[in-house]
């Protein structure tokens, strides 16, 4: 991997983890793309540099909710499903899951699928007002959860899972964007350190600059796609990432899939 390579990997995870196109997906694909070779590192690496764009929602929150022991509470609930989930699964996620473009690929044009066939059945309205996080109970964090834990496969999206539960749930626009925001902090933070735990020794110090690269670029960028995010969703739905994503895997599977 060279240092542009890491660049635009940095870029592509920072523009990608929040919104409901999957940055693993993205990631993955993009190192087909660059034809890097299909190891323990670059799995390892594509985990651990999303840290970077979790850290931007600690920067972006810390006074809002920080101190909020009953939001946090709802998060550890919803953080649940996927950390029991996930440990289970992590063999099989790890080696066959990350390694295949076609499970990602499928993912992403499904996942476009209902999104836009999720807005349509929806059909509300975007409301100006939004009661915000005391609107989700605790069985509600729960079942975002749930939902959140579907995003262990590779393109079907993180924030995608949550927030498409979260709507169908009845919870505001806004809030649910922001919450799903908040639970990507112990999903991603628990998921890269049991990843570097079970896999140190495919990291060297030569590498390093690389993952540092990454990281920082991701922070900052992921900065902007967040702020970039909730302004757009106070007057629009998803169903222009529903589209992006069914138009991404079409075009991807021409370039990728061989």
């Amino acid at each position: 991997m060279t240092l542009f390579q890491a660049l635009i990997l940095g870029i592509v995870e920072g523009v990608t983890e929040f919104l409901p196109i999957s940055s693993t997906g993205h990631l993955i694909l993009a190192g087909k793309l660059f034809n890097l070779p299909d190891s323990n590192f670059l799995k390892s690496f594509e985990i651990a540099i999303q840290l970077g764009a979790i850290l931007s929602v600690v920067v972006l929150y810390w006074k809002k909710v920080w101190a909020n022991k009953e939001i946090w509470k709802k998060v550890a609930l919803a953080f649940a499903p996927t950390a029991v989930l996930g440990f289970i699964f992590y063999k099989l996620i790890k080696t066959f899951l990350l390694s295949s473009s076609a499970v990602v690929l499928w993912a992403l044009f499904l996942g476009g699928l209902i999104l836009i066939v999720f807005e349509w059945w929806n059909k509300k309205k975007i409301k100006n007002s939004d009661p915000g996080f005391e609107s989700i109970s605790a069985k509600k964090a729960f079942l975002i959860g749930i939902a959140q834990s579907v995003a262990m496969v590779p393109g079907v999206s993180r924030s995608a899972a949550t927030i498409i539960g979260g709507l169908a749930l009845g919870i505001g626009r806004e809030t649910i964007v922001e919450f799903s925001f908040l639970l990507a902090v112990p999903t991603m933070a628990a998921a890269t350190a049991y990843d570097l735990l079970k896999n140190a020794s495919s990291f060297d110090l030569s590498q390093l600059h690389l993952l540092t690269l990454s990281f920082v670029v991701s922070f900052l960028v992921a900065l902007a796609s967040i702020k970039w995010l909730l302004k757009f969703i106070k007057n629009h739905t998803f169903v222009g990432f529903g589209i992006y994503r069914v138009v991404a895997a079409l075009v991807f599977w021409l370039l990728v899939i061989r």
